[in-house]
């Protein structure tokens, strides 16, 4: 028989029972049938799925038409073509499987059982399927044969025999080039009865004893248990899980792969979590290596209740020597990021060590030295990466314990930090030279861009949003310029906007509130002025708008300013999200046509957990105070600082000295004079964001966690994902996105069951990998 690696058992066999009607033409007739004899009925169990693929395949025994089985009489008459249900194909002689009867039952014709001598004569006018040696063929002799069957190396022994007929019916699936070149026995075939995954029903078993062991066959709870017993030394029907645990938490020999099966995906076995955490660690010693510490949860909470005190106590020490103790904790605990422990949340402060390790480095390099523009670069350079780790430490904050320490450590390295470089602007500062140009036009600007404005879009959030859609493919160009003064939106927003040379500007509004015009006259400049305004409607549905890309467009998106003002230090924690946003805003955008997208913003804002220190200013003195900046009333005489309004020198404002503010209880402000307020970024974002929807989403369902999309149009070379962000596709929630089938099909499942209820996005990407389509969606959820 010829050999095929591409094929599977099933198909294997049906050649080689077909190849038994091979005859010369010139010398013989066709046979008349293939007589299959099993003795001993071994294959008897699968015949039903073997005779599915094999429809000239006809069963001895009891009276069936329409399982195509009946007695000897009726199987003669089945192949005479007398029986009116029963249609063969005259080409392809029948087969006719014989449970319980022998090559020699046939051979014997007068001692033949009266039941089988309808059959007898056709010995003689059909070809047997047999081995060389005349014996029938057993499901071992044909996949162990070099004569005839597939040559694969089966032990001999009586367990092994035994766990192959109860294997048989996943057997014949069974791609042969993957039983190829293995040594088969009885822990091969009862893994393969067990599904083929003995570590993940292993890990099931630790996880649900129980509900695993009701709801298996009996057939497969017994191959699974002697799968267990031959490669993990446990048998789940003698030995608890209690004892097997303790082999997991060893990790020798085989159980290696299952500790890391499960920290792969440990949110799947929640149960063994609970039961490990039962149990009690073994003594260590005094000096125990971190992969044995890694096993056990109640020592990675150890670590965190010491870290929490450590942290505590970096408030009583002087800024230089908080960020050296905190260096010697990240060499200690900076390793537990690694254990599975964190990744199911259980290390927030492990986690929070990174971002204020590189706090730490940051700030040791004071910016409080030479003029503007120095520290602008300074800033630049180095200095925005403290607010980013800032930011990224708030992030870990899971509870008030946590919240503590975080805290205490970022306000013991930050605050001077942060303090010192303000003063030192501040004084340095000299207004009309340093800062935004009134009347100056972006330099980055061209004719017939879209230019997208984002509130509050500091120099941090700004370099984080770039990463992203660098990350997406797109190119981006990063600039700086400074903020208007005071650095509020109603100064700020106008001063980046394509207006500045119209006459229009109010420069001395009744009752100012740092507001140079209203949105109604700005909008009419911007319209005047030959750009068109994109409403907020548009920009959340660039996806179902078609827009006119010939001219220029000022749209405006993102409410981190906001979102800073409502949540304080929590808005650290929606950062990413927000920028997420954004960027799938820009990659609309870049959809529609424009070829360039300009991202500019008004301010950006101090943050610090703890609240920021407060100067005085009765109210007495003040028009309108802001936590940074504040409108004195004519004749006032205060301490604070006066620096001129941006629309109109002649005006002036009380500014908040250092990073402090007006008002108490501030975590997160602007309005102010700090690098973290003015030196803002400017973004230009060019490249393709793929072609223009090809394909139209014509219905969406869930079932249960699986996501089944259809598609109108061309579907092929598209794939499905399930993102929590559509343009991010490091925000997938699957575990790879799938290919639309022939008529424009596609299925993903989201792994994880706590996102159940949760919104998402089912996107179509393209070949290369670029959103064409989409549609928000409820996890789980009908639509």
């Amino acid at each position: 028989m010829k050999r095929c690696n591409t094929v599977d058992v099933l198909i294997q066999l049906q050649a080689a029972i077909r190849s038994a009607a091979a005859y010369n033409p010139d010398v013989q007739a066709p046979p008349a049938c293939i007589l299959w004899p099993d003795r001993e009925r071994l294959w008897e169990p699968v015949i039903a799925q073997i005779q599915a693929e094999l429809p000239e395949l006809l069963v001895l025994g009891d009276y069936a038409p329409e399982q195509r089985r009946g007695p000897a009489i009726w199987l003669r008459c089945a192949i005479a073509g007398t029986i009116d249900d029963i249609e063969l194909d005259e080409e392809t002689p029948p087969i006719l499987y014989l449970p319980g009867v022998g090559r020699q039952d046939l051979r014997a014709v007068s001692e033949c059982p009266e039941a089988l001598k309808p059959l007898a004569e056709l010995q003689y006018r059909g070809a047997l399927w047999s081995q060389v040696n005349a014996k029938d063929w057993t499901p071992r002799a044909l996949l162990s044969s070099q004569q005839g069957g597939l040559g694969l190396e089966i032990a001999g022994d009586a367990a092994t025999r035994q766990a192959l007929l109860a294997a048989l019916p996943r057997l014949l699936r069974e791609s042969i080039a993957d039983l190829q070149g293995r040594h088969l026995d009885a822990e091969a075939f009862n893994t393969l009865l067990t599904g083929g995954d003995p570590v993940r029903d292993l890990l099931d078993w630790l996880n649900q004893p129980d509900a695993m062991r009701s709801s298996w066959p009996d057939h497969e709870w017994q191959a699974f248990c002697q799968v267990c017993l031959s490669r993990y030394g446990v048998h789940p029907e003698k030995q608890s899980v209690l004892d097997a645990l303790e082999r997991f938490t060893q990790r020798q020999g085989n159980w290696k792969t299952v500790w890391a099966r499960f920290t792969e995906a440990p949110r799947r076995y929640p149960q063994l979590i609970e039961q490990l955490a039962q149990l009690t660690p073994p003594d260590l010693g005094l000096f125990p290596e971190p992969d044995d510490m890694a096993v056990w949860p109640q020592l990675n909470r150890q670590e965190e209740e010491r870290l929490y005190h450590a942290l505590c106590a970096l408030g009583q020490l002087p800024a230089h020597e908080a960020r050296e103790r905190l260096g010697a904790l990240e060499q200690e605990h900076g390793v537990r990021r690694d254990w599975v422990w964190a990744e199911l949340g259980e290390s927030p402060l492990a986690m929070a060590l990174a971002p204020l390790a590189e706090l730490a480095r940051v700030t040791a390099r004071s910016l409080a030295g030479g003029q503007a523009e120095d520290m602008r670069q300074a800033y630049l350079d180095e200095g925005w990466k403290a607010d980013d780790a800032l930011l990224r430490a708030l992030d870990q904050v899971t509870g008030q314990r946590e919240q503590e320490a975080i805290f205490t450590a970022i306000r013991a390295m930050y605050l001077r930090w942060a303090d010192e470089a303000a003063r030192h602007l501040q004084k340095v500062w000299q207004p009309g030279v340093d800062g935004l140009k009134r009347g100056e036009a972006s330099p980055h600007a061209q004719p017939g861009e879209c230019v997208l404005f984002v509130d509050g879009l500091r120099m941090d959030c700004g370099k984080r949003l770039s990463q992203r859609l660098v990350d997406q493919g797109l190119e981006v160009a990063e600039h700086s310029t400074w903020s208007a003064l005071p650095s509020v939106t109603g100064t700020g927003k106008y001063a980046v906007a394509p207006i500045l040379g119209s006459n229009a500007i109010q420069e001395e509004p009744d009752g100012y509130q740092f507001t140079p015009i209203t949105r109604h006259i700005f909008q009419k400049l911007l319209r005047d002025n030959g750009w068109q305004v994109l409403e907020r409607r548009q920009v959340e549905q660039l996806h179902k708008e078609t827009l006119d890309t010939s001219r220029p467009a000022w749209c405006e998106f993102g409410d981190i300013d906001h979102a800073g003002h409502e949540r304080g230090w929590k808005l650290a924690q929606h950062v990413d999200d927000m920028l997420a946003e954004v960027a799938e805003r820009i990659q609309a955008l870049l959809a529609q046509g424009w070829s360039q997208i300009r991202i500019v913003t008004d301010h950006g804002w101090l943050l610090l957990p703890g609240e920021l220190p407060k100067t005085e200013l009765p109210a007495s003195l003040a028009e309108t105070k802001w936590g940074r900046c504040a409108a004195l009333k004519p004749g006032a005489h205060t301490d604070a600082a006066r620096f001129p309004w941006y629309w109109n020198e002649q005006v002036h404002f009380a500014l908040a000295e250092s990073i402090h503010c007006f008002k108490a209880g501030e975590t997160y402000t602007h309005g102010g004079l700090s690098l973290q307020e003015c030196v803002t970024p400017e973004l230009v974002v060019t490249g393709s964001a793929g072609a223009k929807p090809s394909v139209l989403i014509d219905d969406l369902v869930w079932k249960g966690l699986r996501c089944t999309l259809v598609v109108e149009g061309d579907s092929d070379g598209l794939t499905l994902d399930v993102r929590r962000h559509a343009g991010d596709p490091t925000s997938s929630l699957v575990l790879s996105p799938k290919p639309f089938k022939a008529g424009g099909k596609a299925s993903v499942v989201v792994e994880d069951d706590d996102l159940e209820g949760e919104t998402a996005y089912a996107v179509v990407l393209d070949d290369g990998g670029q959103v064409i389509a989409q549609r928000s969606t409820t996890i789980g959820g009908s639509e």
